[in-house]
């Protein structure tokens, strides 16, 4: 994080602060966080506004002075009294991108690097100088070559679509005023073509968050560097969801699985049996290494107001079914609400992507969320007629099914090996109870 946007400031000018009060909310490109105030004091004077944006890590934004001080000496205070601003670091969209998603020393190509990037050019050699074509008339001037015209004159040709070169200016030494734009005429015969001027705009320019300018380049960058491949299988939860039935109603409203919980229990299980799915490709002093996780760290995919978050439950080998789904819904509620701390979305070495509420959503495919080796995406439930064959004749049985798409890094998962994973996670699905074992 470099720079910040200043949220609503819980304390006003003239207010005491007691250590752990909420002085005023920042907003990162990840999340919007309480900043709490360490010391007793008093906040003098407010320098930076509710709404500012793009404010610099280390920019002065209020005065805080001991209890007792006349806080009245303050009222004139500015920024450049505090020492001035200074613009926000420069790096690089990779680095900035990284970020978001582990720290930067855990040593992934995918981390922000700590060390000085050396940038080496080779000289061009200077091309043959050649004689000019000159006619020995004076060279004119960018102004020269240029008509005379108002700033306005400019601005309203433009919109309009007048040539500018054509029109003859009315004013002062022939200067274009906006009265000949407006009563310009092409000379043309032909009808002139319907003017914008006037008309409503047909497209919004949005302007992108800094969470969507993270978001672009870490997927850009994922889909650069991870050589993806995709394994796709369909798998049959009809007795998923007759144990999650059961389950729910012996429950006495303690707790309510849903369909997600269990594929997030069986996504731990398949890593713990193909463990090199669970892992991740980074650079360590040099030397690049497979970094193998015994731990289960699943980090599901959720949608909100201001973009894609992926906050994580930790140890999901360990955890009962009730107590993921307790996590996956409070993770999910603080994500919508952007009350997530940097260590509940950073890291993960496992994601699932789950579009099942949508029905419309047979399948689809998930990039995979740097520095780890794999995403499950996780379509929609269909009934599906499966033929059979019974004492009385042929017929049919419905069963519920969802179709199941891997992502993987071939750097770290080899085809037989992602193949592999997905026949595990298909297993245990398709008999639930083995998640109870």
């Amino acid at each position: 994080m470099t720079s910040g946007n200043i949220g609503t400031w819980q304390k006003a000018a003239g207010d005491t602060l007691a250590p752990g009060d909420v002085l005023v909310e920042i907003e990162t490109d990840k999340a919007q966080m309480d900043f709490e105030f360490q010391e007793d004091g008093v906040l003098a004077k407010i320098l930076k506004e509710s709404g500012e944006k793009d404010v610099a890590v280390g920019n002065p934004i209020a005065v805080m002075v001991e209890e007792g001080t006349d806080i009245a000496s303050f009222e004139s205070f500015t920024l450049d009294d505090a020492g001035g601003e200074k613009a926000p670091e420069k790096k690089e969209s990779t680095e900035e991108a990284a970020e978001s998603s582990e720290p930067a020393d855990t040593g992934s190509q995918t981390a922000p690097s700590t060390l000085p990037k050396k940038e080496s050019r080779e000289e061009e050699s200077a091309p043959e100088a050649q004689e000019s074509e000159s006619k020995g008339g004076r060279l004119q001037t960018s102004l020269e070559r240029e008509p005379s015209a108002s700033p306005l004159a400019k601005a309203l040709a433009l919109e309009r679509g007048v040539p500018i070169g054509q029109v003859k200016g009315s004013g002062p030494g022939g200067r274009i005023t906006k009265q000949d734009i407006e009563k310009y005429k092409p000379a043309s015969s032909a009808a002139p073509a319907p003017s914008a001027a006037g008309a409503a705009p047909t497209y919004e320019d949005i302007p992108a968050s800094s969470m969507r300018k993270t978001i672009a380049n870490r997927l850009q960058q994922s889909m650069n560097q991870n050589p993806h491949y995709f394994v796709a299988a369909t798998v049959s939860v009809s007795k998923l969801l007759k144990l999650r039935q059961a389950l729910n109603t012996s429950a006495d409203g303690q707790y309510r699985l849903s369909v997600n919980d269990f594929m997030i229990k069986a996504a731990a299980v398949a890593c713990k049996k193909v463990p090199a799915v669970n892992s991740s490709w980074r650079e360590i002093d040099g030397q690049i290494v497979i970094r193998q996780h015994n731990v289960v760290d699943i980090s599901v995919a959720v949608a909100t107001p201001i973009g894609l978050m992926t906050p994580i439950v930790k140890g999901v080998e360990g955890l009962g079914l009730s107590s993921i789904s307790a996590q996956v819904k409070d993770l999910g509620k603080r994500a919508r609400d952007g009350k997530l701390k940097p260590e509940e979305y950073q890291g993960g070495t496992f994601t699932i992507s789950n579009m099942g509420m949508n029905a419309a959503i047979d399948r689809f495919t998930a990039v995979i969320n740097p520095p780890q080796a794999g995403i499950l995406a996780v379509g929609t439930t269909k009934k599906v007629a499966i033929p059979s064959s019974t004492e009385e004749g042929n017929g049919v049985e419905w069963d519920d099914q969802v179709v199941v798409t891997g992502s993987f890094d071939h750097k770290v998962v080899d085809g037989a090996v992602g193949g592999e994973w997905i026949r595990e996670f298909k297993k245990v699905v398709e008999n639930p109870l083995e998640m109870m074992l």
